[in-house]
Order: C-alpha cells, then structure tokens, then sequence
C-alpha cells in the first residue's frame, strides 16, 4: 500500500528526477506540446501546475515590479532557466488568471515501439 507516499520515483535519484521535471517543464513552455512517457508526465503535471500558480502571482501583480521581481526570482530559482521564467511570467501566466487550476493536459498515445512504454502526450490547455 502506498499510504502517504509523496511522489513516483522513476527509478532515478533524487537530483536526477528534479532535473528531469525540471527540463520536462522548461520544454513545456516552450514548446507548448511534448511527448513523453505517462508516469513522467503525471509527476511533471504538479511541478508545471505549481510553476504556473506562482507566475499567475507575479503577473496578478500589475503594477508593483518588486512583488513580480520576487516571484519571478522563486520561478527562475526552481526552473534553472531565466527565459522560461519570464515567458511564463509574460505570456504564459496571463492565460490563465481567472482560471483556478488545471493549467495542463495529458492525452495518452499509444506505446513505444522499443519496450513497449505507455507514452503520452503533454500540454497545456
């Protein structure tokens, strides 16, 4: 049983798993579409989510650049890329203010051919 076990562990590290969200995410928000394997996209899905809820802050912010600067500080300190930071804060976060969640989408599709795994389709919405 998996009572109040937090996260999947994708058969890697820990620092090895942040990186991987970390770097789903990023390609999310550049490229708007990804595809990758189910698991991963349900584990990146809540570091996406998060990201977003903290760029709607700094976008709901309007006029006060010292409150946008923090959370855009907290953004790039959690995606490790400046740019992806503040296109999510510009272009990405405005999309979604009166939006109260559930920023992305999963769509499954199909299997690997090579092992076989369930992959996916990740964007957002």
């Amino acid at each position: 049983m998996r009572h109040r076990i937090d996260h999947r562990k994708l058969n890697v590290t820990s620092k090895h798993r942040l990186a991987m969200l970390r770097n789903l995410t990023v390609s999310l928000f550049e490229h708007g579409r990804i595809t990758t394997t189910v698991p991963k996209a349900k584990e990146a899905r809540r570091f996406a989510e998060r990201v977003i809820t903290i760029a709607k802050r700094a976008a709901a912010a309007g006029d006060k650049p010292e409150i946008k600067l923090r959370y855009t500080r907290q953004l790039t300190s959690q995606l490790n890329n400046r740019l992806a930071a503040e296109k999510v804060v510009t272009e990405i976060a405005p999309k979604y203010l009166t939006r109260p969640g559930g920023y992305t989408r999963i769509l499954k599709a199909g299997y690997r051919l090579g092992d076989r795994g369930a992959k996916a389709i990740f964007e957002l919405v």
